[in-house]
């Protein structure tokens, strides 16, 4: 048998492991044609298909699950001991790949990424951002960032960025002037309200609370987006009332183009966690970057749980 390559066997284990060419091709950052192409080579020299191809789905066959089996802690076990060189470095080097949602890419990551890349130059941090809840460890990725509810089982989460954040409602000066004010969360029935839906389809109820009350609310109006720049120009527009995370909003606020509504009922919440599998064997940028982020909290005393439900 012609000699296997080792980047071919990976690019199949991506493949399989994301289900699909161009999901392996973003978190791999190669192109969907060269994985392709490398698996083509690595079936063409073991002579059996390893995965069933359509235009909706990529799955691997009996032969390709058995393969991956055997593979993947294999693959793993290569990438830990070409890892274990990192000791021998002044700064470890590598690529620590991060799944995070939107909010995090924009508004919490970004100073704390350009601080970690100052302090570790060999690192290349690969950021993958998506709203939709996610299985880190099986899209290729070294740890996510979410919120404390949306944190998989069983892994260890510590803080990273704000300690607490909130939602806030807020309309234009000129949407109020013609509406009305809303003076409770029941009132929002009544108005036009500009809605978001998430990647996964939901279309998220808005949550209220005041003094341990919580009121939940299922809005209607002109504008349902999946974008949050659509969102904030209908808003600013005077199309209607949007409900979503302060920081998206909060050049609106300062200069006056929105303006806040039920402030007092604005809800607040545990800010952001890094979360990742164990400490044993971890990749080196990842180590680099745990190491960093809890220097970083020190003065605020966090550190590291592990989520059990």
């Amino acid at each position: 048998m012609e000699e296997l390559g080792l980047a071919d066997i990976e690019a199949f284990i991506a493949v399989a492991r994301a289900r699909g060419f161009r999901g392996a091709a973003l978190q791999g950052n190669v192109s969907a044609s060269a994985l392709s192409a490398a698996l083509r080579r690595l079936e063409s020299r073991l002579g059996v298909r390893l995965l069933n191809r359509t235009t909706r789905s990529v799955t691997p066959t009996e032969a390709g699950q058995r393969l991956l089996d055997r593979l993947a802690p294999l693959i793993g076990d290569i990438g830990g001991a070409l890892d274990s060189i990192n000791a021998y470095r002044d700064s470890p080097t590598g690529t620590l790949r991060l799944n995070v949602p939107s909010i995090v890419a924009r508004h919490v990551l970004p100073p704390i990424a350009t601080r970690f890349l100052k302090a570790h130059p060999g690192i290349t941090l690969d950021v993958i951002t998506d709203d939709a809840f996610v299985d880190m460890l099986a899209a290729g990725c070294d740890a996510g960032i979410r919120y404390e509810e949306r944190v998989e089982r069983d892994m260890i989460a510590m803080p990273i960025g704000p300690r607490t954040q909130r939602f806030v409602a807020a309309a234009s000066p000129s949407y109020l002037a013609e509406r009305g004010r809303p003076a409770k969360p029941q009132d929002l029935v009544n108005h036009a309200c500009i809605r978001h839906r998430f990647p996964s389809g939901v279309i998220a109820a808005w949550e209220f609370e005041r003094r341990g009350k919580t009121v939940r609310i299922r809005p209607d109006g002109p504008l349902l987006a999946s974008t949050i720049e659509m969102e904030v120009e209908a808003a600013v527009a005077g199309l209607g009332i949007i409900h979503t995370f302060e920081e998206f909003l909060q050049p609106q606020l300062e200069s006056g183009a929105l303006e806040p509504v039920l402030e007092d009922w604005c809800q607040g919440f545990t800010g952001p966690l890094l979360y990742y599998p164990s400490r044993t064997h971890m990749p080196a940028p990842l180590r680099a970057f745990v190491d960093f982020i809890r220097n970083e909290g020190t003065q605020q005393g966090d550190g590291e749980v592990r989520r059990t439900k």
